[in-house]
């Protein structure tokens, strides 16, 4: 996939509002593989909205979302398991990582049914970020800016053509959130990928080819 495109998209709950001042919501606008994208927002502003629009999770908005030139809309359940299989990635805001299980365990889970990064390759990142000696430790019992270091990690261990990562950096010192972004970056780099990530705030520093207001 090569080109993700809204076009005069909008929330349907912000439908009767006439103050949306926004470089996203009612606009055409165009992702394209290989760039990196910054969506900056204010709380309420549908920030974790858009990712599940583009993620097909959610179909309550207005306007049209492409995928090359595709509405998808029009997608069945197959479409979306292989573009969330093969072509897209996500970290959400939330995690959702399951707290009864280990770090590893979170992290191989998905792993297992992607084969996409090797054992050696997942303990560098580990190690990388500073929670090597969290890999037997419940996901439950770690604070959250280690279980959003976990969930990166996670997120990296599939093939993707872009990748979304909501509020990556939320929880996390300077320290780590440039070890996080040269992990995102290089990874995305190897895939061709296009990065977009969201933030209501602190934010990744990286390269941005566009800044987009939400």
């Amino acid at each position: 996939m090569n080109v993700i495109e809204l076009q005069q998209t909008l929330p349907q709950v912000f439908a009767s509002r006439t103050d949306i001042e926004s470089d996203v919501w009612l606009k055409d606008v165009r992702l394209e593989r290989g760039k990196t994208y910054l969506v900056e927002a204010n709380s309420g502003t549908g920030k974790s909205s858009l990712c599940s629009y583009i993620f097909g999770y959610r179909k309550d908005y207005q306007g049209t979302i492409l995928f090359d030139g595709e509405d998808i809309s029009r997608f069945n359940v197959n479409r979306w398991v292989d573009i969330r299989k093969h072509h897209f990635a996500l970290l959400w805001q939330e995690l959702r990582l399951f707290p009864e299980l280990t770090s590893m365990e979170n992290v191989l889970i998905k792993n297992k049914m992607t084969s996409h990064q090797t054992t050696a390759q997942i303990d560098e990142w580990f190690e990388r970020l500073g929670i090597a000696d969290k890999k037997d430790a419940k996901i439950g019992r770690m604070s959250f800016g280690q279980q959003q270091r976990v969930a990166m990690i996670r997120t990296l261990c599939q093939p993707f053509d872009f990748v979304f990562v909501d509020e990556p950096i939320s929880h996390l010192d300077d320290t780590n959130s440039a070890i996080m972004a040269d992990i995102l970056t290089t990874e995305a780099h190897k895939q061709g990928a296009g990065i977009i990530v969201t933030s209501i705030g602190k934010h990744m520093q990286i390269h941005y080819d566009q800044v987009l207001k939400l």
